[in-house]
């Protein structure tokens, strides 16, 4: 038993490489007419069969949807902060409405993001690297060689802050709108987390002063058609490391939420965003906020899944460099459940694997 694995191991690591190397993504093995995938994207038996028994039994439940329209006006702004710390408690996603960012502004990012991956393969691939952590790259799969079985999705990342990336290092095709949309999705997150940190019972702007959206990382994933969608998943089963997240979408399913032990189908709705919390802002909340765990499932549609995700993060650490629970939430009757980490275990704890769901929670978790 041990001899064969050790031979698909290597096996696999040639395929990979093969795949890498050729820069073609999935895009281009999905345009080739494949109907068979390679063995590397296929899941284990435990993945496939969580993703049949719970995918086929779309649940009745529904995230949370919250009207951001009257977030301004005296009469209703507690309530709309109300809603959304019962959402980040029980869902640990939303939806929000009439957020100020236009409908034509979301459709035309959308537009960019679709057009940057249908471009010929020699035009988007000098764009394709693995260099993480600055600047602009454009890959299949950021955790190909971490991840047990790889994802059908490509995507292209841009980090945006706190260093301010220099619009000409974004492809042209795209440029004017992904600058456009950091500045939306922004503007977007302040909001909200204005609204989260009054929940916690702080000042709007505690989170702002705090730098919880400065670092920031753009990235616009395609999922194209996948033959055996049965056999892989378009994003694996994962929580996000950071603050927030703002993700837009066109209108093809595939996002899904676990509540209550069932996977949720997320249904998009035109002219809205989705929000998400963060491990980040579970610790940091001490618990009050929950990060949960959320996946895409393969696209079985002739037309590709778009997705724009924006994730929020702190730039200023404490001290030499650590974080922990807000000690403002803290007292006696509410102690500490996490301990304090350093700004090098959270980013190697991201960055030593594949997409996971709150190890790093897990691992600081004071029992």
């Amino acid at each position: 038993m041990a001899a064969t694995a050790a031979t698909s191991s290597y096996d696999r690591l040639k395929e990979l490489k093969q795949f890498d190397e050729s820069k073609i993504g999935v895009k281009g093995l999905s345009d080739s007419g494949i109907k068979t995938i390679p063995d590397f994207f296929k899941h284990p038996p435990q993945t496939l069969s969580d993703l049949k028994c719970n995918s086929s039994e779309a649940s009745t439940n529904k995230i949370p949807v919250i009207d951001l329209s009257l977030v301004n006006t005296p009469d209703h702004h507690q309530e709309i902060v109300n809603q959304i710390k019962e959402a980040a408690k029980s869902w640990g996603f939303f939806q929000v409405i009439n957020h100020g960012v236009p409908t034509s502004v979301l459709d035309k990012t959308i537009e960019a993001i679709k057009a940057f991956h249908e471009q010929p393969q020699e035009t988007k691939s000098k764009y394709y690297k693995r260099q993480e952590l600055h600047g602009v790259m454009y890959a299949s799969n950021t955790d190909l060689y971490r991840t047990e079985a790889a994802s059908w999705l490509d995507s292209l990342k841009a980090w945006m802050g706190p260093k301010p990336l220099d619009p000409e290092e974004l492809p042209a095709i795209c440029r004017k709108e992904v600058v456009a949309w950091d500045l939306s999705a922004t503007k977007v997150a302040e909001t909200v987390m204005g609204l989260l940190s009054e929940g916690l019972g702080l000042e709007a702007g505690k989170f702002k002063e705090l730098t919880f959206n400065e670092s920031r990382v753009l990235v616009g994933h395609i999922y194209p058609y996948c033959p055996q969608p049965d056999l892989t998943v378009g994003i694996t089963s994962h929580t996000d490391p950071g603050v927030v997240t703002v993700l837009l979408q066109n209108q093809i399913q595939g996002l899904q939420v676990r509540h209550e032990d069932e996977w949720v189908n997320v249904k998009p709705v035109h002219g809205g965003l989705i929000i998400n919390v963060g491990d980040f802002l579970q610790i940091v909340s001490n618990g009050e906020y929950k990060s949960v765990e959320h996946r895409v499932v393969a696209n079985s549609c002739k037309e590709a899944r778009i997705s724009v995700v924006e994730f929020f993060s702190l730039t200023q650490w404490k001290g030499d460099g650590y974080y922990g629970p807000l000690p403002e939430l803290l007292s006696e009757e509410k102690p500490a459940i996490y301990r304090d980490f350093t700004a090098q275990e959270f980013l190697e704890n991201f960055y030593s694997k594949g997409l996971d769901a709150k190890s790093l929670i897990q691992k600081i978790t004071i029992n």
